[in-house]
């Protein structure tokens, strides 16, 4: 499962760092397809806690949706952003985490 956003994230990323709109396009394309089940949508109560960890933490919108996705399911969240996730415990680095 991932959130919608999730797939918002990627193709930002590509297009971003990269500078290629299309091949991000194809990408999250292809995601979306090759996708068991449809991407987990957020509810309200998930955007209610998303938002509360915004304030609280001065994280973005995405950021704040992955953290709260992550607690409301039990999930390590994994991430590179040592400054606003990892430093605030809200994530650890891939190193660190705990596979299963």
């Amino acid at each position: 499962m991932v959130l919608d956003l999730t797939l918002y994230e990627v193709a930002n990323v590509v297009a971003r760092k990269y500078g290629e709109h299309e091949v991000a396009r194809r990408l999250v394309q292809g995601l979306f397809r090759g996708s068991a089940s449809p991407p987990l949508r957020a509810d309200a109560a998930l955007f209610e806690d998303g938002l509360d960890l915004m304030s609280e933490h001065g994280l973005t919108a995405y950021d704040a949706a992955y953290v709260a996705s992550a607690r409301r399911n039990g999930w390590q969240l994994v991430s590179l952003d040592l400054r606003d996730l990892v430093s605030k415990g809200l994530a650890v680095t891939p190193d660190a985490a705990v596979y299963p």
